[in-house]
């Protein structure tokens, strides 16, 4: 991108100050680090809101404090029909001039990570550093034709949407596996007085426990040919992956269970995959047992053992009770579970891969 084909962000937009001086706006909302408005969970008992500022459709709010907050700029188009107020904290800003600029393509400029980069580098102050009015005003950046803007935004939003329907349908799919494990396994079952063929046993019984290893020694923070098999650690992000290797160590279906900190966390894994420190692998003797065996453990309250940091052990899962269905039962909840996880993981791929097609979008609105 040529120097003089930047424009100067400050010669497009303006800042905005209404206050809610008649009370009339009453929805509160808050910005986050991800660029979304959202509902404020403040405490404002008390508070006099006739000083809360208002934020109108296709108008800015964004927070200047930079410092602890992720690295990121808080900022984010309002796109609600109706007013809202946010803080006084917040600054308000909107477009001069649409058919010059068009909100919905700022925005997308200020999702590029390049850009949060660019805030903290000029953020500045000492007990806190803030992006300033002014220096949002010096943004320089490409501002092609209206039309070629018309076409970058709906690019961008037709992807969104794609995204938010997969999520929509994963959701729904998840509701209904809920709904189906509760009928066949929750709903009328009383643990003292079991259906015939049920009956109650322990997790070691039924299961293969292992504990998580030390990171491997050929480790890749991406997915390569050469490192196919996701390493898995104790998080929630991402299904816990943190890289990639070349061999697995679990080979079977299995579920993982979260070790330390906050322990229980549970998921299905039904590809090979390599396991580390701090998390726990159950690997049924039966497959047909893997669903139903992550419903029961998604939903007990593990007590784990250490002074210092709480920690589930194999011997205290070995121990633990479940319920062992009769096995035509476990069968056809398995074959049913089985078709609605691989939905679920198509649409999660499948957004996956989409939401790398929207940071490339967003990166070549640079060059």
């Amino acid at each position: 991108m040529e120097k003089n084909s930047l424009h100067r962000l400050g010669d497009y937009i303006r800042e905005v100050d209404v206050r809610n001086r008649d009370l009339e706006v009453k929805k509160l909302l808050g910005v986050s680090i991800s660029k979304e408005f959202m509902p404020s969970i403040a405490n404002t008992i008390g508070t006099d809101m006739s000083s809360y500022k208002v934020v109108e459709p296709r108008q800015f709010a964004y927070g200047p404090v930079t410092s602890r907050n992720g690295d990121k700029v808080s900022i984010a188009l309002y796109k609600d029909d109706e007013k809202a107020i946010v803080s006084q904290a917040y600054t308000i800003f909107e477009v001069k001039n649409k058919q010059e600029l068009l909100p919905e393509y700022l925005m997308m400029w200020f999702r590029r990570p390049e850009s949060d980069r660019y805030a903290r580098f000029k953020s500045h102050g000492s007990a806190r550093e803030i992006f300033s009015w002014e220096e949002m005003c010096d943004v320089e950046l490409p501002i092609p034709s209206i039309e070629q803007q018309q076409k970058i935004v709906s690019e961008y939003e037709a992807v969104a949407r794609r995204i938010r329907l997969n999520e929509q349908i994963i959701a729904k799919l998840e509701e209904t596996a809920q709904a189906l494990y509760r009928k066949m396994f929750v709903d009328g079952i009383d643990k003292e007085h079991l259906p015939e063929g049920w009956k109650i046993g322990t997790l070691g019984e039924i299961a293969e426990i292992k504990a998580g290893g030390d990171k491997p020694k050929i480790f890749s923070n991406c997915y390569t040919d050469q490192c196919p098999i996701p390493v898995i650690a104790n998080g929630v992000e991402s299904m816990g992956i943190v890289g990639y290797t070349e061999y697995p160590v679990i080979k079977g279906p299995a579920i993982t269970i979260s070790a330390r900190g906050t322990i229980g966390v549970c998921f299905v894994r039904t590809k090979p995959y390599c396991p580390i420190v701090r998390l726990i692998s159950v690997i049924p003797h039966e497959k047909d047992f893997l669903h139903n065996l992550w419903f029961q453990l998604s939903r007990k309250q593990f007590e784990g053992d250490g002074s210092v940091q709480n920690q589930l052990t194999i011997p205290v899962l070995e121990r633990e009770e479940v319920v062992l269905p009769e096995h035509k039962v476990l069968e056809a909840f398995e074959r049913r579970m089985s078709l609605i996880s691989n939905i679920i993981e198509l649409n999660a791929n499948q957004n996956k891969q989409l939401k790398e097609l929207q940071s490339l979008l967003l990166a070549k609105m640079g060059q």
